[in-house]
């Protein structure tokens, strides 16, 4: 049996090979604890469970859902972005739900990469804003984050005939897995470079609701044009602990989410609608203590992490937002890959090389803070103990 040529192009997927060195040491005896994989550790919000549980008792729910959504769900999309963000949607036009954020961004290359086309996509990033273009049949163009930039691309130094190509752009603030933010002004920028170029941004919103010291992050949609030239994903999997539901939603541009619904007629049956319904819950403003608490949470987690490493000799920058430390690899080891298995094979605790997330990420590691916090506090000590 012979996989596809574009699957070759691409690497095993970073998370899987993860969970197969921690079960290959589990199967050993060790007591692993892995800092590797972003899944939230606390429970969905009671309030969250119960929309769903209630939904599963209505009969209309277990029928096939429309690609369009439910109108109530759409509709508390527009709330939360006009309360949280002061962006306007149009409920029948510029929302359309995903299964998914991962889901959702792989498709809109379907959507809008043809064989021969581009797509810049942040480096370090999320893997699938590399291996979706590849699985289509098109190329993904690494754009560096420059950590002296505020780890943001260098826009105007893109090759000439890179942008002649170009269709997509993918951009993540707060940033995983770097944990940056985005710079006064940049997504005032990014909005004239697509402009320029008629590239289509996407901006994956997964860590909007992860924010410490008085940081808010904004809607790249908030940015004064970017609804002309854009789309948003944002995802209730991380800031409400729905990793999951497998709930997200598409919104920004018309035209663009209406091909990206045209497309998910052809793939997909829809969002279950009781899912659909748990996402009302959790965009309420009922459901803000709860997403205040847990960024708290995380804080602490973040500051327990940022002093550890401090302690060992890594010069490590508190993130802004996400739920990632990102860490520069100490002196003496030759690549992010080494440093993390010398780590596995000391210690039995699993951090992720930053070369996983792109070229541009060596010489890094990251750190997840979804642990619980007495075997954060375990892993920590055990990584003191390399000092």
């Amino acid at each position: 049996m012979q996989p596809s040529q574009r699957l070759s192009k691409i690497p095993p997927y970073l998370f899987a090979e993860l969970e197969r060195k921690i079960s290959a040491r589990r199967a050993e005896g060790a007591d692993v604890i892995s800092l590797g994989i972003g899944d939230p550790d606390r429970p969905t919000p009671p309030l969250i469970v119960e929309a769903a549980q209630e939904a599963l008792t209505e009969p209309e729910t277990h029928q096939y859902p429309t690609n369009r959504g439910r109108q109530d769900f759409r509709e508390a999309v527009c709330d939360f972005y006009q309360r949280r963000f002061d962006v306007t949607l149009d409920p029948a036009h510029e929302v359309i739900p995903a299964i998914g954020a991962k889901e959702a961004i792989f498709n809109l290359n379907l959507a809008f990469l043809d064989p021969g086309d581009y797509a810049l996509a942040a480096d370090p990033g999320y893997p699938i804003y590399t291996a979706g273009p590849w699985l289509v049949g098109a190329e993904p163009v690494l754009m560096a984050l420059d950590p002296e930039r505020g780890f943001t691309p260098d826009l105007e130094h893109i090759d000439e005939s890179v942008l002649q190509r170009a269709k997509l752009m993918y951009l993540n603030y707060p940033n995983n897995p770097t944990g940056a933010v985005a710079p006064e002004g940049f997504f005032e920028h990014v909005v004239e470079f697509a402009r320029a170029n008629d590239v289509l941004v996407v901006h994956d919103n997964a860590y909007s609701e992860t924010t410490y010291d008085s940081y808010t992050a904004p809607s790249f949609l908030a940015t004064p044009g970017a609804k002309d030239v854009g789309i948003e994903v944002f995802s209730l999997s991380k800031g409400y602990n729905m990793t999951g539901w497998r709930c997200a939603v598409v919104v920004g541009n018309a035209e663009a989410v209406e091909t990206y619904w045209r497309l998910k007629t052809n793939i997909d049956s829809g969002l279950f609608e009781a899912v659909q319904l748990a996402g009302v819950a959790a965009l309420s403003p009922d459901a803000d203590a709860e997403v205040a608490a847990m960024k708290e949470l995380y804080r602490g987690r973040r500051d327990l992490v940022c002093e550890a490493l401090r302690a060992i000799g890594v010069h490590v920058t508190p993130p802004r937002a996400t739920i990632y430390v990102w860490a520069p690899v100490p002196q003496g080891f030759a690549s992010s890959v080494e440093y993390c298995e010398h780590v596995l094979e000391r210690t039995d605790v699993v951090i992720s090389p930053g070369s996983a997330y792109g070229p541009s990420g060596e010489g890094w590691f990251r750190i997840s803070l979804t642990t619980p916090e007495h075997r954060l506090q375990q892993a920590v000590e055990r990584l003191g103990s390399l000092a």
